[in-house]
């Protein structure tokens, strides 16, 4: 009999910058309504939704007008906040997940341990992306996303990509992560997945 429970959080965070309202449920079908006035990030955390099964609202504004920084941050922040609230006390899951995503001429490997330490090692190669942007996100903000995701949602991230095309590259990344923490995130048992008995 495995452990089962109602895996859903929602997280609100409102700063002089920013204002994030979202509602996270794991063991959902992949459904998401996003609004934020980043385009790219919306589009690809509609990929991440849809590949995680993970059910995502999210309405979030900022101070996009000065740079989109605050809100990418945040975001990462409510996200990762709400991965964890809604893992609860983590029994009987996976805890591990990884996967390889390809996308046209680019390839993504991304690696989850949801292990309660926030860690991210994020290996996306700059220096070959042709723009400083990617639609109307900043390049440097995709890891900063990620590395702030992880943080807050206390696991450990790896992230490598390669390939030729920048949205392609960072699009890989999302479905990999997407489909990484659905594996990690399982309910495969009713012990925790820890030789220490606490995660």
């Amino acid at each position: 009999m495995f452990f089962t429970m109602t895996r859903i959080a929602e997280i609100s965070r409102k700063t002089k910058e920013t204002e994030v309202k979202l509602r996270l449920n794991i063991d959902g079908s992949g459904k998401s309504k996003i609004d934020t006035p980043i385009k790219f990030l919306n589009h690809m955390l509609e990929n991440f939704s849809r590949h995680s099964r993970f059910d995502l609202e999210l309405k979030a504004d900022g101070d996009t007008e000065v740079e989109d920084h605050h809100l990418v941050e945040d975001i990462g922040i409510c996200l990762g906040m709400a991965i964890d609230n809604a893992l609860g006390n983590k029994i009987g899951i996976s805890r591990i997940g990884s996967a390889i995503v390809p996308m046209d001429d680019s390839l993504a490997t991304v690696a989850v341990d949801l292990s309660g330490r926030g860690y991210a090692r994020i290996d996306i190669r700059f220096s070959e992306f042709k723009d400083s942007r990617i639609g109307d996100l900043k390049k440097e903000n995709v890891p900063h996303f990620l590395e702030t995701l992880a943080i807050n949602g206390r696991f450990n991230l790896h992230v490598r990509v390669e390939g030729e095309n920048d949205h392609h590259r960072v699009e890989a990344i999302f479905k990999a992560l997407g489909k990484a923490l659905y594996d990690a995130t399982r309910i495969i048992g009713n012990e925790l997945p820890s030789t220490k008995g606490v995660l």
